[in-house]
């Protein structure tokens, strides 16, 4: 494993609260909504945010807006996204975080060039896995 991120979710103010991170901690921030791509989101969804990053040195903040047409709720909105090594890695943590817990997106290979995965573990913690198969991340 390299690096746990922990990862927001908010319902629409992303950008706000990502521009306010920013402010307070410094760092470089990026952004994209749901309207910068073909994301299936209806059109009054694309302002919302499907991801942002702010980097300041080694660390790092991620966040979203929810996914047009999913419920919200407040004290649910941290994710743990982990940073992993290898394609096996993704898979094998996907079965150890998820025993007895629920999976939300099987692992795979996404849009983006990661494999990819999400699970909420026994305990009710949300976690993102992520391994980038093109060696940038």
């Amino acid at each position: 494993m390299k690096d746990i991120t922990p990862y927001l979710t908010f319902d629409g103010n992303c950008r706000e609260a990502m521009e306010f991170y920013q402010r307070c901690l410094g760092g470089e921030l990026n952004v994209m909504t749901f309207g910068d791509g073909d994301f299936g989101a209806p059109p009054e969804a694309a302002h919302r945010l499907i991801h942002a990053s702010l980097s300041n040195g080694a660390t790092s903040l991620m966040a979203s807006d929810t996914m047009p047409g999913m419920d919200y709720t407040a004290g649910n909105s941290v994710t743990l996204n982990l940073v992993l090594e290898s394609v096996d890695e993704v898979d094998r943590m996907y079965e150890t975080l998820g025993d007895g817990g629920k999976g939300t997106m099987a692992p795979h290979d996404s849009f983006w060039g990661s494999r990819f995965a999400m699970l909420t573990d026994r305990f009710g913690i949300h976690w993102m896995l992520n391994f980038d198969q093109s060696g940038g991340q």
